[in-house]
């Protein structure tokens, strides 16, 4: 029987959709922060720094008082000649400047000598779209452009990091204390970079924020789904990458409002305060502690939400546990063999299941990095930069309902070959495009990004039920991992639009092609784990 997002909601009992809610708006966070960057570090319009006060502006056959009033006419290609108080004449580039021998006559066109400087005096920035970014406070241009271009890799990096570290935890200690430090951690290092002293600091505390930020979201996943029904797992799930996105389109807003980088990261940073100030109410899972033998702890987390939903007689652990051996003898799982240490090998027994895993692995890869490099991308494409990242954020909400209903329908497989062939035909599509189309390019890369999320979205049931159990964690772990290292990719990815405009999305088509191929090959679940 399908179910619906309405179904879903409706299945909730009012203890687990107050967890359910509380849980997943902090999943906000994790959205504001992984895309935070792409105005905080935002490379304007900018020439070296001159050693006096400007009379005078040239550039062809414009002249102005001021240098401020040049950046709509000039091109980063082009110099900027300016004769400053004393007299002196010089031309402006982004990462040299010249000192004209005579200076007689102020003309654009000059023929004569001319002593080549380094930018010593700094640099001169367009600030108005952006009163400060993190490049122009720093100086990240020119021979420094390299460490502007880390930033984004780096907290991807902690991404990684934090999901491995943090996920490891919440199995040690409990998802609850993972629950609170990774929520106070997101609010306490996202004040902290608005207030770093250099780029170093900054990098630093940035991943430490991408690490709590991901470990967040790693044990919210578990944690929403060890309390909803199994019925309503998968519809769980994906809305919290619904939130996902909704952190996203607050980041445009935010960027929209606030032009000044520190000012505009402790505004995101606070976005999510109410959370933080109640996220010490929210219980351990009951799971949990009956897999630490905390069955007294257990049972009052099950009283408590008896109480909440209405439930006169609630049901006891020591029932839950009788089912549960019952089931272990009935099903053998008690047998030695059964507890045998697995690892990756197991992925590659025999080349049946290898080359299932390398499949898995490549979707899980690209799906990551089509959804990085859309998003990464769309303040880019011309047009109101703002506008095409709520649009990207916006486009995601639709496409878990899509998925969903997708995967209750068709299938798995059968949602997934089509979404990820359609989201390579669409990066081929852009490629085409005229260039001053820019409606149009946004319009394709929303469809792109619509495609590729809905891959996204499902790859992680899907991966759930390839595998049998004894090596099912396994392989949904090692999936994630192939997932962050396709966003830790993603952002160089996008770099090289400066090699080739269209680069980015020529890879990513490739890959989402590549991955629609062979997960031909793969079976179809219909929502039956293999055993």
């Amino acid at each position: 029987e399908g179910f619906s997002s309405v179904n879903f909601f409706l299945s909730l009992y009012r203890f687990q959709a107050c967890v359910y809610f509380a849980s997943v708006f902090q999943a906000m966070s994790c959205g504001i922060h992984y895309l935070a960057s792409v105005f905080m570090a935002v490379t304007p319009n900018f020439v070296c720094g001159i050693p006096g006060n400007v009379s005078s502006v040239l550039f062809y056959n414009s002249s102005e008082s001021s240098i401020e009033d040049i950046w709509t006419l000039w091109s980063s290609t082009e110099n900027i000649v300016v004769q400053l108080e004393n007299g002196e004449v010089w031309e402006l580039n982004q990462c040299s400047r010249s000192k004209r021998e005579v200076s007689l006559d102020l003309a654009y066109e000059y023929k004569g000598n001319k002593s080549k400087f380094s930018c010593s005096d700094g640099f001169l920035y367009d600030d108005t779209k952006w009163k400060s970014t993190v490049v122009t406070q720093w100086d990240l241009v020119c021979d420094r452009e390299w460490l502007a271009k880390l930033i984004q890799p780096t907290f991807m990096l902690g991404v990684l990091i934090g999901a491995v570290i943090f996920g490891d935890i919440a199995d040690r200690l409990g998802r609850q204390r993972v629950i609170w430090f990774t929520s106070a951690g997101q609010f306490v290092f996202g004040i902290a970079v608005a207030f770093t002293f250099d780029y170093y600091s900054f990098v630093i505390v940035r991943f430490l924020l991408a690490m709590v930020s991901s470990g967040y979201l790693v044990v919210a996943f578990v944690y929403v789904t060890e309390f909803v029904g199994i019925k309503a797992r998968t519809w769980a799930s994906m809305h919290v990458h619904a939130f996902f996105a909704v952190g996203i389109m607050v980041v445009a807003l935010v960027g929209y409002l606030v032009r000044t980088w520190w000012v505009y990261q402790i505004f995101l940073s606070i976005a999510t305060l109410p959370f933080v100030l109640c996220c010490w109410m929210l219980p351990e899972t009951p799971l949990w502690l009956l897999s630490e033998e905390r069955y007294e702890d257990a049972q009052k987390v099950i009283n408590i939400m008896a109480r909440w939903n209405n439930v006169s007689t609630p049901c006891k652990v020591s029932e839950l546990c009788s089912v549960q051996q019952d089931d272990l003898v009935r099903t053998g799982d008690n047998d030695t063999s059964s507890t045998k240490k697995h690892n990756i090998l197991d992925l590659f027994c025999n080349w049946h299941i290898a080359r299932r895993t390398i499949t898995v692995w490549l979707i899980w890869f690209t799906g990551s990095l089509g959804y990085y490099v859309f998003s990464l991308s769309s303040v880019s494409l011309g047009g109101n930069e703002y506008l095409n990242l709520f649009l990207i954020g916006a486009v995601e909400l639709p496409c878990y309902i899509i998925a969903c209903i997708g995967m209750d329908k068709l299938g798995r497989r059968n949602t997934l070959i089509p979404f990820l062939i359609l989201s390579a035909l669409i990066c081929i599509l852009i490629m085409f495009l005229p260039q001053d189309f820019n409606i149009l390019i946004i319009l394709a890369n929303m469809a792109g990004k619509f495609s590729i999320g809905v891959a996204f979205g499902l790859i992680y049931l899907y991966t759930a039920e390839l595998y049998p159990t004894i090596v099912r964690s396994l392989a949904v772990g090692s999936g994630s991992m192939m997932c962050r290292v396709g966003s830790v990719v993603a952002p160089f990815c996008v770099y090289l639009r400066s090699i080739w405009v269209f680069m980015p999305l020529l890879l990513v088509g490739i890959m989402a092609l590549l991955s629609g191929i062979l997960t031909i090959m793969l079976p179809e679940t219909m929502g039956k784990p293999l055993t």
